[in-house]
Parts: C-alpha cells; sequence; structure tokens
C-alpha cells in the first residue's frame, strides 16, 4: 500500500480560490514567486513540448491592459458594465500572471493536449501560489480571448492564445465556503 502524503491531500480537498476582488498588496516579489513559477511548469506535459509560457504582469503592465479593454469592447459591442467589470479585473490588481498556451507542431501530440497542458499549467501555478500562503484566482474574461486585444496587450502570436490570468495577493477577507460538487452525481464507476 502506498503512503500517502497526507499534508499534501488535506490542501487538495480544501483548498479554494480568492475573489480577485479581495487580494490586495503586497503580492509576492521575484523571490517569492520563483518557486510558485517553479512549481507550475511542473504541469503534465506530454512529449515535454513545452506548449506554453508565463507572462509576469506588474502593475504599470496590468494599467495598460486595462486600458486596452475600452477600445476593445467597444469595437466587440460589449455593453457599458461588461466593460467596467473587465476592466477592473486589470485596473484593481497588482499582479497577475497570463498562462499562455503556445501549441507546438506535433505528429504525436495532438492540439488539444497541448491547451490542456496549459490550463495543467494554470491550476499548477493556481496551487502554488495558494500552498505558498497567498491569495489567488484563476480568471481569464472575453478581453483576453480577443485577438486583437492579446497580440497588441500581450504579445501573443497568431497560433497563441490565453489559457488564464492568475490574480495573486494578499487576501483581505474571505468569503463563505461554497458548495462543492456531489460525488455521487459526478463520478461513474466502469468494472467491465
Amino acid at each position: 500500500m502506498p503512503e500517502p502524503d497526507q499534508a499534501a491531500l488535506d490542501f487538495l480537498l480544501s483548498r479554494r480560490s480568492r475573489p480577485h476582488k479581495t487580494l490586495t498588496d503586497p503580492v509576492p516579489d521575484r523571490d517569492a514567486l520563483e518557486p510558485i513559477l517553479t512549481a507550475a511548469l511542473r504541469a503534465p506535459d506530454h512529449g515535454k513540448l513545452e506548449p506554453w509560457r508565463l507572462i509576469v504582469l506588474e502593475r504599470t503592465a496590468l494599467m495598460r491592459l486595462a486600458e486596452l479593454v475600452g477600445p476593445c469592447g467597444e469595437r466587440l459591442g460589449r455593453a457599458p458594465e461588461e466593460i467596467d467589470k473587465q476592466r477592473s479585473q486589470y485596473a484593481d490588481a497588482s499582479l497577475a500572471i497570463a498562462v499562455i498556451c503556445s501549441p507546438v507542431e506535433s505528429a504525436k501530440v495532438p492540439h488539444v493536449e497541448q491547451v490542456l497542458s496549459a490550463g495543467a499549467v494554470c491550476l499548477q501555478l493556481l496551487n502554488a501560489a495558494l500552498a505558498s500562503g497567498w491569495g489567488a484566482n484563476w480568471l481569464t474574461g472575453w478581453a483576453s480571448h480577443d485577438e486583437i486585444f492579446a497580440r497588441e496587450g500581450l504579445g501573443l502570436g497568431p497560433l497563441e492564445l490565453v489559457a488564464g490570468i492568475i490574480h495573486i495577493g494578499t487576501e483581505t477577507n474571505a468569503p463563505p465556503e461554497r458548495p462543492r460538487p456531489d460525488l455521487s452525481a459526478k463520478v461513474a464507476w466502469v468494472a467491465a
């Protein structure tokens, strides 16, 4: 029988994202971010393609992105309240890390597996930040999925996409625990 890592299992059974609105300064500095980023890049990666990259967005970069949201939203026909909400995701943050899916041409590893690997990097990053004692939240939003916003704001290439934007900071107040999925409604056991 294997020996469980009870502390790790307890963390995973109780982990919870923190709403980005509850995150404030201080944020981790480069030294504090290094083990978090290192853990993130240990995500599953079929074929060792490394089909992802990270962009650490500090305060000035986030403010620049906030300014790009208005023109993007107008071009896309978004309502003013949607634009304001999306703008605040960047304007109210002090640190975020964009996880970029950068697919690699491969006859062996399908595109979908590379996208899922980038999603795994997002979860690793989120959990590593939480395990390090920071508050963290995985957000994306409609602006980050717009090709022009992604190219102009984040420098993405034609085949790249934003898998997630992980906000990290100091949590100011945690909301109450939310209901979790019912195991019996989401799991099927197949014996034969």
